[in-house]
This record gives structure tokens, sequence and C-alpha cells, in this order.
């Protein structure tokens, strides 16, 4: 029986990458599209004062930006895996996993995900458990990958439509119990629903010190889920949860306190630039990545990645702003809807 189990997750994980591609859109619903930055004319920068590299407590990244969770647990995303850390090195972006829990219950899978850092042997790399993960699970999986950090990720919207997922979701205990007793930080991500600022003052509250608010507006966990089920009940949660804006603005006061991470439908550099002037330290990408790898290949990934590292300094250029401390000081121009939201809060 946990042979048969772990042959569905293992399917589950293939179905799941053929499912975002499916319903992948060019165009994000995030509403960063309804964020304007208003531009310097009088820069007053050569492009080699541009200084986009993030230096962190644990880590620092070249650029702003990072190939977020994805891949792992069956045969065709570790090929996935082993492509995405390959550019990964080449390009010296950080990378974070897909969730590592069917490599602790068969350890058949675990080439699937070690494939990262055998390709990234001096890269950062992330692992990745739910938030129901014990400890002794996840020093497993940090060392199965060598990992610098864990994202712990936090889906609720997911497991509740996925027919086989969880039912209860007492998290926090172990949340704390996980960033006080591992050795590696802890990352506590979303899944595409966003975070509010009551959630984040939450981790805050028990020593979470990075979070990646992960908002709504690129891959929907919970329409991939609804596409697997039989009778498709669950198309109301379209638009669960906050945007990718929505949640940088919500959270903005507590930016001082813990380091925030943007993902949710990043489509371009520009993207990058907003989320950073909203505050996030640093930029998470999935399902645009995963698009160029699947439909163009892995040097057309390796070139977008270096080209986005390129692009950014150009755009802060633009804006007169020699760092990334100067970009969250420069002025902006809210849509009504994200006024109205910022306004309300």
């Amino acid at each position: 029986m946990i042979k048969d189990d772990n042959l569905i997750q293992s399917h589950r994980k293939d179905e799941h990458v053929f499912i975002a591609e499916k319903l992948f859109n060019t165009e994000s619903k995030n509403q960063l599209n309804e964020i304007k930055l208003i531009p310097s004319n009088l820069p007053e920068l050569s492009i080699n004062d541009i200084q986009s590299s993030v230096e962190l407590p644990n880590f620092s990244f070249q650029s702003p930006f990072y190939i977020n969770a994805m891949t792992g647990g069956s045969e065709q995303t570790g090929i996935l895996n082993q492509q995405l850390a390959e550019v990964a090195a080449i390009t010296n972006t950080p990378i974070a996993t897909g969730s590592q829990s069917i490599a602790l219950k068969d350890p058949s899978m675990a080439h699937t995900f070690k494939i990262l850092r055998e390709k990234n042997p001096n890269g950062l790399i992330f692992s990745n458990l739910s938030a129901n993960a014990t400890l002794e699970q996840a020093k497993r999986a940090v060392d199965m990958i060598e990992a610098n950090a864990l994202q712990i990720h936090i889906n609720a919207a997911q497991e509740i439509v996925m027919p086989e997922g969880e039912r209860e979701f007492y998290w926090l205990k172990n949340i704390e119990t996980l960033v006080n007793r591992l050795e590696v930080p802890i990352i506590v991500k979303e899944v595409g629903f966003g975070m509010s600022h009551k959630t984040v003052q939450q981790l805050a509250d028990i020593g979470v010190r990075y979070v990646d608010i992960s908002g709504r507006g690129g891959t929907n966990f919970a329409m991939i889920e609804n596409e697997r089920r039989h009778a498709k009940d669950f198309s109301f949660l379209e638009d669960w949860g906050l945007t990718t804006a929505e949640s940088l603005i919500d959270t903005k006061s507590l930016q001082t306190g813990l380091t925030i991470f943007a993902s949710g439908g990043i489509r371009t550099p520009l993207d990058i630039v907003k989320c950073l002037a909203l505050g996030a330290k640093s930029v998470g990408i999935s399902g645009a990545f995963l698009h160029i790898l699947n439909k163009q290949g892995q040097d057309a990934l390796t070139n977008t990645i270096l080209d986005y590292q390129s692009k950014i300094n150009m755009l802060m250029l633009l804006l007169g702003t020699k760092n990334l401390s100067d970009l969250t000081k420069i002025r902006m121009i809210l849509s009504p809807e994200l006024q109205n939201f910022k306004n309300q809060i």
C-alpha cells in the first residue's frame, strides 16, 4: 500500500507540472501592473554605479531574484530539477526545490532532489517541506541537498481542494519548533494565495525571520487541484487570497522586523523592480521560468535570467536608484483599486 501511495504522489508531481503549463498565462493578475513607478529623467548615475546584489544575515544573492520552488519527486520532474540546477549554477541564481516529502517516504526518489546540489555544488539552494514536517524530517530534507535554508510551505487552500489533502491545519507550534531547533534558516512560504499583515505578524511572533508572501496572480494550486478532480466544484476559489501587490502593501509595516520575499505571477524585470520598491528583499519566479524551460529549452532560460539581471540594473538607473535601499524610497502611483485597498487595511 505504501508503494502504491508513493506512486500516486509521484504521478501527482507530474500532473502538477503538466497542469501548471496548461493553465500558464503570460499576463499575470498579481496587480503589479496597477503600480506606476515615477522615473528620474536626471539619474546622475552610471550603469556601473548600480548595486543590485542582496546582503542578508544568512546569505546573499548576486541579483534580487531566485528560481522558486517547483519540481522533484518523479523521474520527469527530476530531469527538470537537473536542468534548473544547471541554469542556476551558470547564472549564479539561488534556487528552491519542490516539496521533498515524497523522497522522505520513498528514498528511491531522493535522486530527483539531490541532483540540485550535484549540478550546482556551490549555489544557494533551499529545501522545501510542508508546515507539518517534523524536526527529524526537516533535518533529512536539508541534509539531502545540503540546503542553505528550508522553505516551509503553508498551503491550506491547496490541501482543502485536494481530495487526498490534509484536513487539519495546526501549524504555528510546529513552525516555532523548526525555527528554534533547525540549524539553517526557515523561510515560510505561501503557494500563491498571499499573506496578510496578521499572518506575517503571527509568524514574526514565533521567531520567523524570512517570509515569502507568494501572492495571487500566478500559479494557482487550488485551480491545479481542481483540474485533477472529476467534479470541478472549486472554481470559485480562482480569485481567493491577496494578490502579490496587496500582500506587499498589507505587510509593509512589518518589513523592518523580518525579511520579506515576494513571488506570484512575476513575468518581467519590471515586475521584480516593483516588488523591490514595495519592500521585498528578493523575488521568486516559478511559472514563467518553467514555461520558458518547457517551451524553449535550457539555453533560453539561461539567457532569460542573464537578461533579467542586466535589465534590473537598467531599470534601477532609470529610477535614479543606486541600490535596493534607494529603490524603496521612490515615488509610485497606485491604481484606485490598490489605493482603496491600502486605505482600508
